[in-house]
């Protein structure tokens, strides 16, 4: 039994809920723009993000955006495969990272059937520094990458 399916199902559906929370109060107009949700620092926003991670492609022309979309179902596969080799003697911490990476690129990978695009509503800026806008699924997959990284490098240096 994959462990960390539980915490895929709920980080993904927090994401979708979130995300389609914003959408609607976008699309009938409550809010134009921007929803601040802490002034100068955090905005929910509505952008439609065609390409990979941070826009990357995102200026592709509409008829090679299908490849934007196989590349996700690659890296789920890829995911996939790691998780099957992973999980079985896997902990807290495999189980957990490969959970928010999975959860995350399954709700990036609906929002590319649902949409075409990926749907960002996350905009963080400090001073002159502003971030592209991103959404929970985005952070899902770095916080799981991060939490991989920290297990394997730092806190199973040594053991087999």
């Amino acid at each position: 039994m994959w462990r960390s399916n539980g915490a895929s199902r709920g980080f993904l559906l927090i994401d979708l809920m979130v995300g389609m929370a914003v959408f609607t109060l976008v699309l009938v107009g409550i809010y134009q723009v921007f929803i601040p949700v802490l002034d100068d620092v955090i905005h929910l926003t509505l952008t439609f993000n065609p390409g990979v991670a941070f826009g990357f492609l995102g200026t592709v022309g509409p008829a090679w955006r299908w490849l934007v979309g196989l590349l996700s179902l690659v890296a789920l596969a890829v995911l996939g495969s790691l998780a099957v080799r992973l999980l079985p003697d896997g902990d807290w911490w495999t189980a957990s990272g490969l959970g928010l990476i999975f959860g995350g690129a399954v709700g990036n990978l609906l929002d590319r059937v649902r949409f075409g695009a990926v749907v960002d509503f996350l905009d963080v800026h400090w001073r002159d520094y502003h971030w592209p806008a991103f959404n929970l699924a985005d952070s899902g997959i770095t916080v799981g990458v991060a939490v991989l990284v920290i297990h394997f490098l730092v806190l199973r240096r040594g053991k087999p």
